[in-house]
């Protein structure tokens, strides 16, 4: 406490003010501001609030930042007062200070915390919110408000809050909340929903995460934090759809396609058509490109690397080339169109490749579909007699999945057994437009519906079983109108010096 006269100096000081100034009760009264070596521009800020005190009779309150001669550094907030005479002057003005350096340390620590909260908010679009569980109250800022498409003066309450989820993600919301309400678990929240925006009707994805504060053992707060990741979810959307498109064309291909780490040389996709051109099922498929390389032609395998150093060079570049097969030691011709696949720095990280077969097929193919395998393999020796190559499949399903990659020929489909799964693949066949014509056989009894119904379906022809010589004359017609002219496999040896002699450049056909 301490306290000025109207010149302005100093009638009384406590301890503390005597402290602050290192000076005796001697020293120091009778002074003034400037006799204190108080910065000017402090000294007339106070002598304005002495003035006005002694010449309006009124309190005032301020806070200063003062340094004292003892090196004191601090915020001061102080409050001083009138003493009036007998005669209703002021005679004296007391005041008392307290150092406010610690609270305003704490109130600007706070305000850059929340300026630094604030931008990160907005930065990524966070919105932060609470639920009063007791008054049922919800404290929302704009971000949360825009996210359930509300203007960011709308009230929200539990009906709003609820009305806005989705109603086939509501259950699991209600589920999550009773779990972080619930005393016996840890109070915490974490859930990704739909919102559907009241005022845009806007269908947003949003993830959120919080915690519940309990007290005496209930629930009585909630704070969270929530995200829009609507563009996310789309994108991976677009992803998955862009993928399923690639593996769709991909599986259906008569070419192979395959991709490969340009680093590891691990191949990382080949296509279904692999099992078809090299004759071995997928499993089996060398899984890098050194292995692979193994089951190249030796006549042709420096070309290969050559045109693969080009592509890893960044080049893209097509060859030709000779494989044999690991099963049955045979050859066959490819051409492949390799290219190099970039990363988003556009580094060189993977390396793919259409590979198209280029040999001759033996359309002498029947393909035989029968759910009775005695029947099959009896059916099988039947078409074999003529020179026919005869593969069984013991259901429709099985025929189809691998349907795309056969090679030409024909289906012989036996309808005695399994007449609707057999029927479905004439049906299938036309939908996808795989050029497999089919044959149905059916029993010696079967009349003119079945004939009909087959026919229907896409069948060619109509045999009865106990009709073989039918039979196999059918099949020689249908096998050579399914015939179709490819690349010859027999190549000269000039032809192939002049592919092993071409530099990676100019293998570009």
């Amino acid at each position: 406490m301490y306290a000025f006269d109207a010149e302005r100096r100093f009638v009384y000081a406590n301890p503390v003010m005597l402290a602050l100034f290192g000076l005796t009760a001697g020293e120091m009264l009778g002074r003034t501001s400037d006799d204190l070596d108080y910065p000017p521009e402090l000294a007339t800020h106070l002598y304005n609030h002495i003035d006005h005190i002694f010449r309006d009779a009124v309190t005032v309150g301020d806070e200063v930042f003062f340094t004292s001669p003892t090196g004191h550094a601090a915020y001061f907030a102080f409050r001083w007062g009138p003493i009036l005479a007998a005669d209703g002057s002021v005679e004296l003005v007391v005041g008392v200070s307290r150092d406010t350096s610690e609270r305003r340390s704490i109130e600007e620590a706070l305000k850059r915390s929340e300026a630094r909260l604030r931008a990160a908010t907005e930065l990524v679009g966070l919105a932060i919110y609470a639920w009063d569980l007791v008054k049922r109250t919800f404290d929302w800022d704009e971000q949360l408000h825009r996210m359930w498409g509300l203007s960011p003066n709308d009230p929200v309450d539990t009906s709003i809050y609820k009305k806005g989820i989705h109603p086939d993600d509501l259950p699991g919301v209600r589920q999550a909340i009773a779990a972080c309400v619930d005393p016996a678990g840890d109070g915490r929240f974490a859930i990704e929903y739909r919102v559907i925006g009241r005022n845009d009707g806007i269908t947003r994805h949003i993830a959120t995460s919080g915690r519940t504060e309990f007290r005496d053992g209930r629930a009585v707060g909630f704070i969270g934090a929530a995200i829009d990741v609507s563009e996310q979810r789309r994108n991976e959307a677009a992803v998955r759809e862009s993928e399923a498109q690639f593996r769709s064309f991909a599986e259906n291909s008569s070419n192979l396609l395959w991709i490969a780490e340009v680093a590891s040389r691990t191949i990382v996709y080949h296509s279904a058509a692999y099992s078809r051109i090299w004759g071995e099922p997928m499993d089996a498929a060398p899984e890098n490109l050194d292995t692979w390389i193994e089951g190249v032609h030796p006549d042709d395998r420096s070309g290969v690397l050559r045109a693969f150093d080009s592509v890893m060079a960044g080049e893209v570049t097509q060859y030709e080339y000779r494989i044999v097969r690991p099963k049955d030691d045979t050859m066959r011709w490819l051409r492949d169109t390799s290219f190099p696949i970039r990363d988003i720095n556009g580094s060189i990280t993977r390396i793919g490749g259409i590979a198209e077969d280029l040999t001759q097929e033996d359309s002498r193919q029947v393909y035989i579909v029968s759910a009775k395998g005695t029947e099959a393999r009896n059916l099988a020796s039947l078409v074999r007699m003529d020179g026919y190559h005869a593969r069984i499949f013991a259901s429709a399903s099985a025929f189809l999945d691998i349907a795309p990659v056969l090679a030409s020929g024909s289906v012989l489909v036996d309808l005695r057994w399994e007449r609707d799964d057999g029927l479905s693949i004439p049906r299938e066949l036309k939908a996808r437009s795989i050029a497999l014509p089919t044959i149905a056989l059916d029993h010696a009894t079967a009349g003119a519906d079945a004939a009909v119904a087959a026919m229907k379906a896409g069948a060619i022809d109509f045999i009865l079983v106990n009709e073989e010589g039918l039979l196999r004359d059918k099949l020689k017609v249908v096998l050579a109108e399914s015939h179709t002219a490819s690349r010859p496999t027999a190549r000269n040896e000039e032809a192939s010096a002049h592919i092993a002699r071409l530099t990676p450049r100019s293998v570009r056909f």
